[in-house]
């Protein structure tokens, strides 16, 4: 069934439309939205155009890491890094980007899609969503007021919950890729 669900919202090549419907249904939207209320619709424009402008510088340097990886990055070295076989490797290096990456998360979905379909394992991805939650930015103002020992210990916690979470959900996925089989 969701198979022939994915053909029918796909076309030659198998190019899926979903952004092209979802664009086209915001559209109507706020062109509804004129109809109905036309200051009401101004603000609306005026307020996703604001959030927009906020969005664009990360939603940039995303693309240029998409586009960087697309052209220098090759499943082999995903693979190597960040795939099956990456062992410790794999684990530390989805907990160090994840503690340094910034910006709003669902700019992160696309990249991580990307390498997901180049053979990053799906429990390193949870690692490294997981560590997103450690803010450097915020380390020393947890420590004023928390002491060292407590962010000490809530760090190691944080980072260990999110290898325990990337194991399981790594199990859970090769479960999941057996039973399609």
């Amino acid at each position: 069934m969701m198979r022939s669900m994915e053909k029918a919202n796909t076309g030659e090549k198998g190019k899926s439309y979903y952004g092209v419907y979802f664009l086209a249904s915001v559209l109507i939207l706020y062109l509804v939205a004129f109809i109905l209320d036309p200051g009401n619709g101004r603000v609306a424009v005026r307020i996703s155009g604001d959030l927009l402008a906020r969005v664009a510088p990360v939603l940039l340097v995303i693309l240029l890491f998409m586009a960087a990886i697309t052209y220098y990055v090759n499943p082999k070295s995903v693979s190597r890094y960040v795939g099956e076989g990456s062992g410790i490797k794999g684990w530390l290096l989805a907990i160090f980007t994840g503690v340094l990456s910034h910006g709003p998360i669902y700019i992160w979905y696309p990249l991580l899609k990307d390498l997901r379909d180049q053979g990053m394992r799906k429990g390193l991805i949870a690692v490294f969503l997981y560590n997103r939650a450690i803010k450097l930015p915020v380390l020393p103002l947890m420590i004023y007021y928390f002491g060292w020992m407590f962010v000490i210990v809530l760090l190691l916690y944080m980072i260990l919950a999110s290898i325990i979470e990337g194991a399981i959900i790594d199990v859970i996925a090769g479960k999941a890729a057996t039973i399609r089989r």
